[in-house]
C-alpha cells in the first residue's frame, strides 16, 4: 500500500521525537513525588481502555486509584489529579515545540500554494505579466486579535522558541534543561491580563516572527518575480486589535489605546535599530559610516523616548537609506546592497506604525453616545431626532458640524468613545496615517449604524477624516440586509465624497462567529458567500472597490480551518483584490508561531488570491442548479440548527453540563465572556468564543457540524443525492466547507460524555447531539467516498489524533470534576470548600485542551 509522504515525514519527525522527549520529560524529578511522571502513562492507558468499555470518567478515575494507589485519601487523589493536569499542559507544549521544529520537514516549503510554485506555474502557462500586474495591487492583511484562547505567558513562549531551536539541532542536553525549566515555570495567571498585557504578548509575534517572514516574502517577490524592480505595493500589511477593540471590553481605555500604539512604534524602531547595527558592521565605507552612525543614535533615542518624541522622521529615514544605497552602488561596487535593500523594504512595509491599530465598537454603544450628545448639544442635533424618519436622520448625520470636547462628559461610554477618536488623530501624527485609520462598527444593521461614528469623527475636529469606516455584518438577517445598507450609503453625496477621498475603496467586515452561533454552520458560510456576491455587485455598480475583511476564528465553526482554500474558491463574482482576516487565539501560534510556519501560511494566502484570479479560468462559478442545491442545504440545516437551539434544554445543558461558566474564571483574556452583566444566560449576549469553546471542551463541536448531516440525508431520502454529489464535485467552496466540518467531527469524542445518555434531565438532549453527529459522519463519508474522516489529509489527521490522545486524561479529569461539582452543589453549604476545589480543577483543565486543539475557539 502506498504511504503518503507527508504522513511518513510527520510520523518520523514529530511522533517518534515526541515519544523520545516525552519519556525524558516524564522522568524528570519536578516535585517531591517523582512518581507523577511514571503514573501518567498508566492513567492514560486506563482512560483509553475505560472509554472502550463504556465506563464513565469517575469510574475510570476510581479504578485507577484502586489499581495503582494504596487507598489514598481524597486530598491525595485531588493532589495527584492537579499534578497530572500540570504535566499534560507541558506535554502539549512539548508537542507544539516538536511540531513547530518539524514544520519545514513535514510541509513542502516549495510545494503547492507557495510563491515558488506560483511563479513556476505562471511561467509554464505564460502568465508572468498577469502575475506581476496582480501583485502590484493585491494585498494580504492578517489582523491579530487578543481573544481569550491563548494563555501562554511570555516566559513559556520563550521556552517554546528555545525548545524549537534545540529540537532542530537535536541538542539533548539543552532539551533536558528546557524541559526541566518548563516543569517549574507557572502557566497561568492569578489575575486577569489587561488589554495592554494582551497587546504586549501579541506584539512578540510581530517582533520575532512577522518582521522577518514578511520581508522575506517581499524580497522573494521583488527579486524573483519583478527582477529587482520596485513593486509599488506592500503586498502584506499587518493589523492589530488589542488596545483598540472596545466591543464588549470595558477595560480598553483611551490611555491603553495610545500606550499600545506607542509600544508598536517603539518595537518597530528597535527592530530597525538592530538591523542598522548589523548593517553598520558590513557597510564600513567612507561617508556611509557617518550617515549610519547618526541614524543609529536617532533611531535608538526615538525608540526609547517616553514622550514619543521622534528624532528622525520616516521620510528622513527612508531618504538616508536611499542615499546609502546610492553611494554603495556608485562607489563601492554594490557591496552588501541586498542587506540595504532588505532594510529599505522593511521600512516601506512597516513604516513607524508596524501594524494598523483598528478601533472597534458596537453600534448599540454608538446609539447610547448619540443619545447623550443630543441631550448636551441641542445646537448640533434636534431634540426630536429619535422620532424623525430614516431619511431625515441620515441627512442630519451626514451634515452635522461642531466640535465636541469629550472632557466635558463624566467617565463613561460617551467620553471613552469620543476620546478614542482624538486618540486616532494623535496616533496618526506619531505613527503615520496607517497607525490607526480604520473604525469598525459591530452589529451594523442600518445605514445609521455606520453614519453615527462617521458623524462623531467629524464632530471631533476632523473635517475630512483620514479613516475608513468599516461596517461589520455578522448575523444572518444583517448579512441579508447588507447590500441595501451599503447602497444607501453609496447614494449619499457626503459619504460618497468621503469614499472618493479614501480612493473609492470601501472595506466591509463579515463575521463568522456570531453568524454560526445565530444560523448554524452551512447557513453562516453560505450567507457570507452570498452577501459577498451581492456587495460586490452593488459596489461595482457605483464604481467602488469593495474589500472584504473576514472575522475568522480558529475552528471551522468560526470560519477557520483550511482558510486559503476558501479564498481560492470564490470566483469572479466576489471582489478578491485583498484578503483581510482576523487571526486569534492558538491559531496565531499554530499558523504564525514560527518564521517557517508564518511564511508558509502567508504564502498560502497570497497564492489563493492569485490562483483564484489568474489560474482558475473562472472554474469557481456556481451553476444555477448548484446554487439551488446549496441554498436548500443551508435552509434545511438552518431549520435543524434553529430547532435544536430553541430546545428547552439547550441553555441549561450549556450551563450545567459544559465548562461555559468557567471561561470567565481562567484569567486568559481581558474581555468578559458575556456582553452584559445579567445573571441569566442569554444566547444573544453570549460571546462566540466561550460558546464554541464549551462545545469543544465537551468534545461535541456542535457549531461545526450540527444540521449538516440532516441536510445531506434529506437529499438522500428524496433520491436526489446526485445533486449534492454534483455540487461537491463542481464547487471548491462546498468541498472546503465539508472538509472543515470533517475536522470538527475528527475532534469530537462522544465516549467522553456517553454517561450523559442516562441522565434524567439531559439524556434525551445528549442523544439528539450524538444522533446528528453519527448522521453527519455517515453522510460525509458517503459524499466524499472516503473510508474514514480526513482521509485526504493524513498528516493533519495524525496530528489531531496525537493531540487528542495527550489530552484524553485531562478531559477525563475535567468531566470527573464537573460530575463532582454537580454532586456537591446538591449538598449545600456543608460542601462549599470541596466544591471550590473541584471548580478550580475544571478551570485549570481548560488550558491544556484549549492549546492542544489549536483552534478551539
Amino acid at each position: 500500500m502506498h504511504r503518503e509522504p507527508r504522513l511518513e515525514r510527520f510520523n518520523e519527525s514529530v511522533l517518534s521525537k515526541y515519544q523520545v522527549y516525552n519519556s525524558i520529560f516524564l522522568t524528570l524529578p519536578f516535585d517531591d513525588i517523582s512518581k507523577t511522571g511514571s503514573l501518567l502513562p498508566l492513567f492514560q492507558e486506563l482512560c483509553e481502555a475505560g472509554f472502550k468499555e463504556n465506563k464513565n470518567p469517575s469510574e475510570i478515575i476510581e479504578s485507577f486509584f484502586s489499581k495503582y494507589q494504596d487507598n489514598p485519601s481524597e486530598k491525595d487523589q485531588i493532589s495527584l489529579l492537579f499534578r497530572f493536569i500540570q504535566y499534560i499542559e507541558r506535554q502539549v507544549v512539548l508537542f507544539d515545540a516538536i511540531e513547530d521544529a518539524s514544520f519545514p520537514i513535514v510541509n513542502n516549503m516549495d510545494g503547492r500554494g507557495t510563491l515558488r510554485n506560483v511563479k513556476e506555474e505562471a511561467e509554464d502557462k505564460g502568465k508572468t505579466p498577469e502575475l506581476r500586474e496582480y501583485l502590484k495591487r493585491f494585498n494580504v492583511r492578517p489582523t491579530l486579535t487578543a481573544h481569550p484562547t491563548q494563555f501562554y505567558p511570555g516566559a513559556v513562549l520563550g521556552i517554546i522558541t528555545d525548545l524549537d531551536k534545540a529540537i532542530q539541532k537535536n541538542d539533548l542536553s539543552l532539551i533536558k534543561k528546557l524541559l526541566a525549566q518548563l516543569g517549574k515555570t507557572p502557566f497561568f495567571k492569578k489575575e486577569k491580563p489587561t488589554p495592554y498585557d494582551e497587546a504586549v504578548s501579541l506584539i512578540w509575534y510581530f517582533e520575532n516572527v512577522f518582521y522577518q517572514s514578511v520581508s522575506k516574502i517581499y524580497n522573494y517577490i521583488q527579486q524573483n518575480i519583478f527582477e529587482g524592480e520596485d513593486l509599488g505595493n506592500q503586498v502584506i500589511n499587518l493589523g492589530f486589535w488589542p488596545g483598540g477593540d472596545r466591543d464588549g471590553n470595558p477595560f480598553v481605555t483611551t490611555e491603553i489605546t495610545l500606550k499600545v500604539a506607542q509600544r508598536l512604534r517603539s518595537t518597530i524602531l528597535l527592530n530597525y535599530y538592530r538591523d542598522l547595527r548589523k548593517l553598520k558592521r558590513r557597510v564600513t565605507f567612507n561617508e556611509v559610516d557617518v550617515i549610519i552612525a547618526e541614524m543609529e543614535t536617532a533611531l535608538y533615542q526615538s525608540a526609547i523616548s517616553r514622550s514619543g518624541k521622534i528624532k528622525m522622521s520616516l521620510e528622513d529615514f527612508k531618504a538616508r537609506l536611499y542615499k546609502i544605497k546610492n553611494i554603495v552602488e556608485t562607489r563601492h561596487q554594490g557591496l552588501f546592497v541586498e542587506e540595504i535593500n532588505d532594510l529599505i523594504n522593511k521600512v516601506n512595509i512597516f513604516g513607524y506604525h508596524f501594524a494598523t491599530l483598528d478601533i472597534r465598537q458596537d453600534s448599540g454603544k454608538h446609539a447610547e453616545v448619540l443619545e447623550e450628545v443630543i441631550k448636551t448639544h441641542p445646537e448640533i442635533f434636534p431634540e426630536n431626532y429619535a422620532s424623525l424618519s430614516n431619511e431625515e436622520q441620515i441627512d442630519i448625520l451626514t451634515k452635522v458640524e461642531g466640535n465636541i470636547d469629550p472632557e466635558k462628559y463624566e467617565d463613561g461610554i460617551t467620553k471613552s468613545t469620543l476620546s478614542s477618536i482624538y486618540a486616532m488623530q494623535e496616533i496618526q501624527q506619531k505613527n503615520g496615517e496607517n497607525g490607526a485609520n480604520r473604525y469598525i462598527i459591530s452589529h451594523s444593521e442600518v445605514p445609521q449604524s455606520i453614519l453615527e461614528p462617521f458623524a462623531f469623527l467629524r464632530l471631533c475636529g476632523w473635517d475630512k477624516p483620514t479613516v475608513d469606516i468599516i461596517p461589520l455584518f455578522e448575523t444572518v438577517p444583517d448579512l441579508k440586509a447588507s447590500p441595501n445598507v451599503m447602497e444607501t450609503l453609496y447614494q449619499n453625496p457626503v459619504y460618497r465624497q468621503h469614499l472618493e477621498r479614501r480612493g473609492n475603496k470601501q472595506t466591509i467586515m463579515l463575521g463568522f462567529s456570531d453568524g454560526t452561533k445565530d444560523g448554524g454552520y452551512l447557513m453562516a458560510n453560505w450567507s457570507i458567500y452570498k452577501a459577498k456576491e451581492m456587495l460586490t455587485e452593488v459596489s461595482r455598480k457605483y464604481d467602488i472597490k469593495v474589500v472584504f475583511f473576514d472575522g475568522r476564528g480558529g475552528p471551522p465553526a468560526r470560519g477557520g480551518g483550511k482558510t486559503h482554500q476558501f479564498y481560492a474558491s470564490l470566483g469572479s463574482g466576489i471582489e478578491n483584490e485583498e484578503i483581510q482576516l482576523t487571526v486569534q487565539g492558538q491559531t496565531i501560534s499554530s499558523n504564525f508561531g514560527t518564521r517557517e510556519s508564518c511564511r508558509y501560511n502567508l504564502e498560502q494566502l497570497l497564492s489563493s488570491g492569485v490562483s483564484n484570479e489568474i489560474f482558475s479560468e473562472d472554474k469557481n462559478q456556481l451553476t444555477d442548479e448548484d446554487r439551488e442545491t446549496m441554498t436548500n442545504l443551508a435552509e434545511i440545516s438552518y431549520k435543524t440548527y434553529t430547532d435544536f437551539k430553541q430546545h428547552e434544554k439547550f441553555i441549561p445543558y450549556l450551563e450545567k453540563m459544559s465548562t461555559l461558566k468557567y471561561y470567565a474564571k481562567t484569567n486568559i483574556g481581558s474581555r468578559p465572556s458575556k456582553r452584559n452583566k445579567s445573571a441569566k444566560l442569554n444566547l444573544d449576549d453570549l460571546r462566540a468564543i466561550p460558546f464554541v469553546g464549551s462545545w469543544s471542551q465537551l468534545k461535541q463541536n456542535v457549531p461545526g457540524f450540527f444540521g449538516v448531516g440532516t441536510a445531506l440525508e434529506q437529499y438522500e431520502k428524496a433520491g436526489e443525492f446526485d445533486k449534492v454529489k454534483a455540487l461537491y464535485e463542481n464547487s471548491v467552496f462546498f468541498k472546503t466547507l465539508l472538509e472543515n466540518s470533517m475536522m470538527s467531527l475528527t475532534k469530537s469524542f462522544f465516549a467522553l460524555t456517553a454517561y450523559m445518555e442516562k441522565d434524567k434531565e439531559f439524556g434525551d438532549f445528549w442523544k439528539i447531539i450524538y444522533t446528528e453527529y453519527k448522521r453527519t459522519h455517515a453522510m460525509l463519508l458517503k459524499i466524499t467516498g472516503y473510508e474514514e474522516l480526513m482521509e485526504n489529509q493524513p498528516a493533519g489527521k495524525a496530528s489531531i489524533e496525537a493531540r487528542e490522545r495527550i489530552v484524553l486524561p485531562l478531559l477525563t479529569i475535567q468531566q470527573h470534576a464537573l460530575r463532582k461539582v454537580q454532586e456537591l452543589q446538591e449538598q449545600g453549604e456543608s460542601a462549599e470548600e470541596m466544591l471550590e476545589v473541584y471548580e478550580k480543577m475544571v478551570t485549570r483543565s481548560l488550558y491544556g485542551n484549549i492549546n492542544a486543539s489549536r483552534n478551539s475557539a
